[in-house]
């Protein structure tokens, strides 16, 4: 989980940020791409695994606890909206 980017300019509270999830993937890794940011994650789509993956691996880039992020939107879904409490 090294070479993540600097997101902390978007960690201020009530912050909506726009992901694209890939489940699945060979490691773990968050990029900026197209206006939104897209995180690679291996652990699988099932049971919220995904989901934790990827509020972990954000909230390590933002420089923020994972419990201050919130899915919004897109549970179930790969893209998704994660709010900055």
């Amino acid at each position: 989980m090294k070479n993540l980017p600097d997101l902390s300019r978007l960690a201020r509270p009530g912050t909506e940020i726009a992901v694209r999830v890939t489940p699945r993937a060979a490691r773990n890794a968050v990029a900026e791409e197209e206006g939104r940011i897209a995180v690679r994650v291996t652990a699988p789509p099932e049971d919220g695994k995904a989901n934790a993956a990827v509020q972990k691996l954000l909230a390590k880039a933002l420089g923020v606890a994972k419990t201050r992020l919130v899915l919004v939107r897109g549970a179930s879904a790969r893209d998704k909206i994660f709010r900055v409490e």
